[in-house]
């Protein structure tokens, strides 16, 4: 049923408002909580950690939506810590994060999906901070 959940678990997070995302979520809390009571319960249970997400506009919404870049990039470190067994000091772990990085950052080369229409909602919410 994983699909199925899935699809159904989208009109709450993809919802315009506050009251679409709780409309969705008690529609899927009917329709699977007979058989996946634990989900409904995650949501229920977190949602004031979730509810401040619909206070940005859709355009922000999609750029910090995904976490598959910091996943990316916690992979890559895991990767080169790994390889090495001992570290003579914390110093020499720094060093190796700071040329890690520097080579995976060389490999970072996709724009970020709708960050033009972000950028324009983050300049007029943080007025200041941005100059373009």
């Amino acid at each position: 049923d994983a699909k199925a959940v899935a699809a159904d678990l989208k009109p709450i997070y993809q919802a315009t408002t506050l009251e679409e995302a709780e409309a969705a979520l008690d529609a899927f809390s009917t329709k699977w909580d007979a058989l996946y009571p634990a989900i409904s319960q995650i949501w229920i249970r977190h949602w004031d950690n979730v509810i401040p997400i619909f206070d940005d506009p859709m355009d922000i919404r999609k750029v910090i939506y995904t976490t598959n870049a910091i996943e990316s990039l916690n992979r890559s470190l895991r990767k080169v810590i790994k390889t090495k067994a001992v570290f003579p000091d914390e110093e020499s772990v720094f060093k190796l994060m700071y040329l890690a990085m520097n080579n995976i950052a060389k490999r970072w080369n996709r724009p970020i999906k709708n960050w033009k229409a972000a950028l324009s909602h983050f300049a007029i919410l943080f007025p200041g901070r941005f100059n373009y």
